[in-house]
């Protein structure tokens, strides 16, 4: 059976950013679940939860969803209200298209205060005789009854007639059950017989595959596989035919044996439709002879352009632009490049051998493309002219124009952008006042004697 997985609460709590601990609200509506567990373990802020067209036959694990405020559990298996005491302010509860027979369980949802809206549409209970009376004497904190507002009038009646609508209730109920025991009994069989059936199914197939029978075998699927696909294909449709023209009782159990079925079903085409796929030769990438073919499976636009100044060449390959960038796998080898598109391989070959560690992909956000660089082994330097900045303009057109006339111009040096030190000025030049190189030279501090305009020599100082 399926179950409440960790993984599917994530999935459906996207509005939350898949945090499940302070989750509020989820949806797990039509997700095939046939038992409810662990939803009180890992949400338990939920204040509304949907868990209609499912095949859940019980209600259970939620009672301490203390904050639950909303709970529809619509088209589901379900055959009697339990488990919802601790649920404090559950306002709304939608049980509608069930199988709930057993009404006086809903004297359970007495401890739920504030439920105000109650929804019991399509359950055999609601063919009772006195059932809207029962229902609305019973919980007097409802407000409305399967979309109908609860007046005061009909309440003080209800309570007035209770002793023997209940009376009433309790008898059809038993009638009830009783029936659905007998449901339950036809429900075996006819599973016990369907066991016997495959049973000897599987048993004449073994036999027709024992050794004796296996060459007969061959020989027939050798000659005539097409039409034996055809017969089983009629026997498929004629059992299909038999299954839904049979008349079957509403019941918990044919719901569930009708789901089953299409599942098998499902499965059973899924595996054809793989066992197609793995006999189907898939197409030769290289030949015997280790020559690479040029493949386009996914039939994409694709240029292959030489990019000279760049020294690469260039892929663009035109994959679907929503298409996710996971399901493309690029392998670049020397002389050719591959790349598979949702499994589907796009192939050719390289005019020239390139650089596979050097190589980029790239995918535009605007288009979608898939863009692919791959370096030549092969490297071509191109001549390029470039004049020096230190050169100034007029300096260029002086040279075009002696280049033109044939004189040679020889270019001056600029001695301020020496790259060895001047040693002829390493020692500086002194002014000499005196007349030999041992004589001292008091001049200098003379002047600095007459430097002061406003100067005066007083003695008391």
């Amino acid at each position: 059976f399926l179950s409440v997985t960790e993984d599917l609460i994530r999935r459906r709590a996207e509005h939350n950013n898949c945090e499940i601990f302070s989750l509020e609200e989820i949806s797990l509506h039509q997700q095939e679940i046939e038992k409810l567990e662990y939803l009180d373990k890992w949400c338990r802020d939920l204040k509304i939860l949907y868990l209609q067209n499912n095949l859940i036959p019980k209600i259970e694990n939620v009672g301490k969803l203390k904050k639950l405020e909303y709970l529809n559990i619509a088209l589901n298996n379900i055959e009697r209200i339990e488990n919802l005491e601790g649920c404090e302010e559950l306002r709304k509860l939608d049980l509608t298209a069930n199988f709930i027979g057993e009404l006086s369980s809903i004297e359970a949802l007495k401890h739920n205060i504030h439920l105000k809206e109650l929804f019991l549409v399509g359950n055999p209970c609601t063919q009772f005789e006195g059932y809207r009376q029962f229902v609305v004497a019973t919980l007097q904190q409802l407000k409305c009854l399967d979309g109908k507002e609860i007046e005061r009038s009909e309440r003080i009646q209800a309570l007035q007639n209770y002793p023997e609508v209940q009376q009433k209730i309790r008898e059809q109920e038993k009638a009830y059950l009783l029936k659905r025991a007998r449901e339950k009994e036809e429900a075996q069989r006819r599973m016990r017989e369907k066991k016997v059936k495959e049973q000897n199914q599987k048993e004449s197939k073994l036999g027709f595959d024992s050794p004796d029978s296996l060459q007969g075998k061959e020989n027939h699927q050798a000659e005539g596989g097409e039409k034996q696909e055809m017969f089983r294909t009629v026997e498929d449709d004629e059992e299909d035919r038999r299954f839904w023209e049979e008349p079957t009782p509403y019941t918990p159990e044919s719901r569930l044996e009708t789901h089953r079925y299409i599942e098998e079903k499902r499965r059973a085409k899924e595996n054809v439709r793989e066992s197609k796929r793995r006999e189907k030769p898939l197409r030769p990438l290289v030949t015997a002879e280790g020559k690479v073919l040029n493949v386009n499976v996914p039939k994409l636009q694709f240029s292959l352009k030489d990019d000279e100044e760049n020294n690469q060449i260039v892929l663009d390959l035109a994959v679907y632009r929503h298409l996710d960038t996971s399901l493309l796998e690029v392998d670049v080898q020397p002389t050719y490049i591959r790349v598979l598109v949702k499994g589907k391989p796009f192939q050719i070959v390289l005019p020239e051998e390139v650089k596979p560690d050097s190589s980029s992909a790239k995918r535009s956000q605007t288009t979608g493309h898939l863009v692919v660089s791959m370096p030549k082994v092969k490297e071509i330097i191109l001549a390029k002219q470039k004049v020096s900045t230190s050169i100034k303009r007029s300096d260029c057109n002086t040279l075009q124009k002696n280049a033109r006339s044939g004189q040679v111009e020889k270019l001056e040096v600029d001695p301020s952008k020496y790259s060895f030190p001047d040693v002829t000025k390493i020692i500086q030049e002194k002014e000499q006042s005196g007349q030999g190189p041992i004589k001292l030279q008091p001049g200098k501090i003379l002047e600095t004697k007459h430097t002061y305009v406003d100067f005066e020599n007083n003695e008391d100082v």
